[in-house]
């Protein structure tokens, strides 16, 4: 049976470098690829980061119950899973692994149950978060003290996932998400 891992952390956690490691490894693992109603960033491709959608073809794939998972992050600016991108990945017999916030995580957990392994990465600290979030010199002040207070809310979900990693330590942090990872794979 293929498994299904969900990884979710604040921003600035280092989820997505942890994601990036996993799928280095052989695991049998393809990426599921997010939708989002915003703009492509630089050099980012549809189908590739994200499916680009305008906010009128997010809304009524809602309405026809086309995503595992969405939110609207702000007005007209959605993230979510599509269904049929989880479909694709199974069908062609691989584990998918998801780079999800933490209430999308619960609920593509909630809907797959045993097949899914939730994985929380726990920042070391919010300083550590702030310090992190300000070196990558993409975000405003204003924009790092938003991340900042979500982060704080959203470290309150870590109880409900199966497993959560500290990242405090990268390599150590390596080590135990491919160990779980591979163990619950192999179950």
């Amino acid at each position: 049976m293929a498994r299904l891992i969900i990884i979710s952390a604040p921003s600035g956690a280092g989820k997505s470098t942890l994601v990036r490691y996993l799928l280095t490894q052989d695991l049998n693992i393809s990426f599921s690829i997010s939708a989002t109603s915003r703009k492509p960033r630089g050099e980012e491709k549809n189908g590739v980061e994200y499916y680009f959608l305008s906010p009128g073809e997010f809304r009524e794939r809602i309405n026809n119950n086309e995503f595992l998972e969405y939110e609207e992050v702000y007005p007209d600016r959605y993230y979510g899973t599509l269904k049929s991108e989880v479909d694709r990945i199974l069908e062609e017999g691989f584990n998918v692994i998801f780079d999800v916030d933490c209430i999308g995580g619960l609920n593509i957990k909630k809907i797959y149950g045993k097949q899914a392994l939730s994985i929380f990465i726990m920042p070391p600290s919010i300083e550590v978060l702030r310090e992190r979030l300000e070196k990558r010199g993409t975000d405003s002040p204003k924009v790092i003290e938003g991340r900042l207070a979500k982060a704080e809310y959203e470290i309150s979900f870590a109880p409900q996932f199966d497993v959560t990693i500290c990242n405090d330590d990268y390599d150590r942090a390596r080590s135990e998400i491919l160990k779980i990872v591979t163990d619950f794979i192999q179950q």
